[in-house]
């Protein structure tokens, strides 16, 4: 794992790519993007606490096939990110999605084969994402796994790469739980959190538990539905981790939301409804919740065309 790209320069995608530059340097790292955005970039560079990250910005036209290519955008711009990465994708290359949900890995094995990805996601970032400024002040770690669970020569070798870049991951005994577990978490406070403009500290509301409990539960149900199980535990479990981060960070739906752009409600509540229509499982509480956010960014949209 001697080169890699990135797709995605938000808080994700530029946290771990200046964790890979730092350790590989310039000429073994970039980040895939169109002509547009390389000429801003450049322009007015990406911001990290402050310091203006020292990142290679390469169009598909320039860039190499990579060993490792890492996706960090939202979900919105897959696709995009599918076309952008199809020249450095080559017969070794592994692919790791970091996008949020439970869809990408499926459809980017369906583009350039299920033996190139694996499946992966980012947990305990806080940051905020302003413009061109990020500010964080966790840097998380990355969950990654094979989709049978085994400890492949790639995944060790992977391993090895972010224990050099000073990344921390974890490579869990299932993978499917821990992505469906992550899913669970984004659906609910994600979501609630975009509605109320809540920080984590101040979703520690019994009113905000007893919802987050009725969108676990129809998450836990289509979970059940495609062999995943989701104890009443991990709910417990994930409500003190959210509660726990103070007042000071929100969720990144919140961020969207309260900045006017558009959010990820199509692959969290989305997602579900979509899947309990698929298994005939009722999903009342994410409806009304995939209809409140959906009025909320309507009202927002309107409210620029006014100003």
């Amino acid at each position: 794992m001697n080169t890699i790209t990135l797709i995605g320069c938000g808080a994700v995608g530029a946290l771990y790519g200046l964790r890979f530059h730092n350790f590989l340097g310039e000429k073994q790292v970039c980040f895939l993007v169109d002509e547009q955005r390389k000429a801003r970039y450049e322009r007015e560079g990406i911001f990290l606490n402050g310091t203006k990250a020292p990142f290679r910005y390469a169009t598909p036209q320039e860039a190499e096939v990579s060993d490792l290519v890492i996706l960090a955008t939202k979900n919105h711009h897959l696709q995009d990110a599918i076309e952008l990465m199809r020249p450095v994708v080559g017969e070794q290359t592994v692919i790791l999605s970091l996008l949020n949900g439970i869809e990408s890995e499926r459809i980017l094995s369906s583009v350039f084969g299920e033996e190139k990805v694996l499946y992966s996601f980012a947990v305990g970032l806080n940051a905020t994402h302003a413009g061109n400024a990020i500010s964080y002040t966790e840097e998380g770690h990355i969950v990654f796994g094979e989709k049978d669970n085994r400890r492949s020569e790639r995944v060790e070798s992977i391993i090895s790469l972010f224990d050099r870049a000073g990344i921390a991951c974890v490579v869990p005994q299932d993978i499917h739980r821990e992505l469906w577990n992550k899913f669970m978490l984004n659906t609910a406070y994600n979501t609630i959190s975009s509605l109320l403009g809540a920080s984590y500290g101040e979703l520690a509301q019994d009113s905000v538990w007893t919802l987050t409990q009725q969108v676990c539960k129809e998450v836990q149900a289509i979970a059940k539905a495609e062999g995943v199980d989701l104890p009443d535990s991990l709910v417990v479990q994930n409500h003190k981790v959210v509660t726990s981060l103070g007042f000071a960070g929100k969720t990144s739906m919140c961020q969207d939301m309260l900045a006017g752009r558009p959010t990820e409600n199509p692959w969290f509540c989305g997602t579900v409804i979509k899947l309990g229509i698929q298994h005939g499982i009722p999903t009342p509480t994410c409806e009304v919740l995939s209809l409140l956010v959906e009025s909320r960014q309507a009202i927002n949209r309107m409210r620029a065309q006014v100003r």
